[in-house]
C-alpha cells in the first residue's frame, strides 16, 4: 500500500515538474513571439534583382527597430519583415557590424509588438532557454534548452574574436540566426547567431549585453566605433630563453607581418619583423588580446607599445585612429 502511495507522489511530482517546464516556456514564447519576425532578402545582382537568404530578428522597440545577426542582411538590396500576425513591412538598414554579426534594421508600421532586452551577465549554467526563430522558413519555431556555457568565445567572419558567447543546446537551425534566445521570463538574452555542423546540441548566442551596446552605437553612429593601429598581425610563440631575457610573462607575442602606408603604425616607426609584447602596460600573446584593448577611448591617446626587434626590446608611442 506505500509502495503504491509513493508511486502516486512520485508521478504527481513529476507531472508538476512537467507542468512548470511547459508553463515556463509557454509564457516565454507568449512574451517575445510577436516581436520575431522572419526577415526576407533579395539582393541586387548585375541583370537583376534575386532572391537571397532569409533569416529571423526581433522587434527590440515599439517604433520598428529590429535586431538581427549582421550575416543575414549584409549587401541585401530590399529586405521584407514579416510578423506573426501576418502583416509585411519592407525594412531599412540602419548599420551593421560583422565584428559581432549584428545588425538594426527598421521597420515602419503601427502597434508594433516589441520583446524587452535583459542582462545577460546574470545568466546561469543550466538555466532553461527557449530560441525563436523561422528555421527552413517555418515561421514562429519554438525550442527549448539549458544554456550549456556562458563565456565562450566565438570568431566572426571579419576573424575579430566575440567575447562571452552563450552557449545553449537550445536546437537551432539555418533560418534561426538573428531570432532571439529567451529566459523563462519572456525577456531576451541572447541573440543566435551560430551552428557547429554536424554537431547536435552546440549552438552560440551573442549575449544580449552586448547586443544593446552595438544596437546603441548603430542607431547613433551607424557603426560601431573601434580604434585601429594599421597593420597586419599573427600570434608567434617565444622561446624561453627570450622571454626570461626580456622578463616577459606571458609565452608569445604578435608578429607584425604588414604595415598600412601613413597608418598610426607607420608614424609610431613599427616594422614589419616587430613582435608586439606589450600595449599600455598590458602584457600581449594574441592578436585577440589586442582587439580587445583598441576601443572607441583609444582613438586620440598616446600609447606606449613594447615591441622586439632582433635582441632588443623598444618602447614606441602609438596613436590608435578612428576604425571606419
Amino acid at each position: 500500500m506505500n509502495q503504491t502511495i509513493d508511486e502516486q507522489s512520485a508521478a504527481e511530482i513529476e507531472s508538476e515538474a512537467l507542468d512548470a517546464y511547459s508553463r515556463t516556456v509557454m509564457n516565454a514564447a507568449q512574451t517575445a513571439g510577436p516581436a520575431v519576425v522572419n526577415i526576407e532578402v533579395r539582393h541586387e545582382g548585375s541583370k537583376a534583382e534575386h532572391r537571397g537568404g532569409s533569416g529571423s530578428g526581433f522587434i527590440f522597440t515599439p517604433d520598428g527597430f529590429i535586431l538581427t545577426n549582421s550575416h543575414v542582411v549584409h549587401e541585401a538590396g530590399r529586405m521584407e519583415a514579416a510578423l506573426p500576425d501576418g502583416r509585411r513591412f519592407d525594412a531599412e538598414l540602419l548599420g551593421e557590424d560583422p565584428h559581432t554579426d549584428l545588425a538594426v534594421i527598421r521597420i515602419d508600421g503601427p502597434n508594433l509588438p516589441s520583446a524587452v532586452l535583459g542582462d545577460s551577465s546574470a545568466l546561469r549554467v543550466g538555466q532553461l532557454v527557449v530560441a525563436i526563430g523561422n528555421p527552413y522558413g517555418f515561421q514562429c519555431t519554438v525550442t527549448a534548452g539549458v544554456v550549456s556555457a556562458t563565456a565562450r568565445s566565438f570568431r566572426s567572419a571579419s576573424g575579430r574574436l566575440i567575447d562571452n558567447i552563450i552557449q545553449t543546446d537550445a536546437a537551432l537551425n539555418p533560418g534561426n540566426s538573428g531570432g532571439p534566445l529567451v529566459s523563462g521570463r519572456g525577456e531576451v538574452i541572447g541573440v543566435n547567431t551560430a551552428i557547429i555542423r554536424p554537431a547536435q546540441g552546440i549552438c552560440f548566442a551573442i549575449p544580449s549585453n552586448t547586443a544593446t551596446f552595438v544596437a546603441a552605437q548603430l542607431l547613433r553612429f551607424g557603426r560601431v566605433k573601434r580604434s585601429y593601429i594599421g597593420m597586419g598581425v599573427q600570434d608567434v610563440p617565444l622561446h624561453r630563453r627570450i622571454l626570461r631575457h626580456h622578463k616577459l610573462s606571458g609565452s608569445g607575442g604578435v608578429l607584425v607581418i604588414q604595415i598600412e602606408p601613413a597608418s598610426p603604425a607607420d608614424r609610431a616607426g613599427i616594422r614589419e619583423g616587430d613582435i608586439l609584447v606589450e600595449f599600455d602596460g598590458v602584457a600581449i600573446e594574441r592578436m585577440d588580446e589586442l582587439h580587445r584593448l583598441l576601443t572607441e577611448e583609444r582613438v586620440g591617446k598616446s600609447t606606449e607599445v613594447a615591441v622586439l626587434r632582433g635582441l632588443e626590446k623598444l618602447a614606441l608611442r602609438v596613436t590608435p585612429g578612428d576604425a571606419r
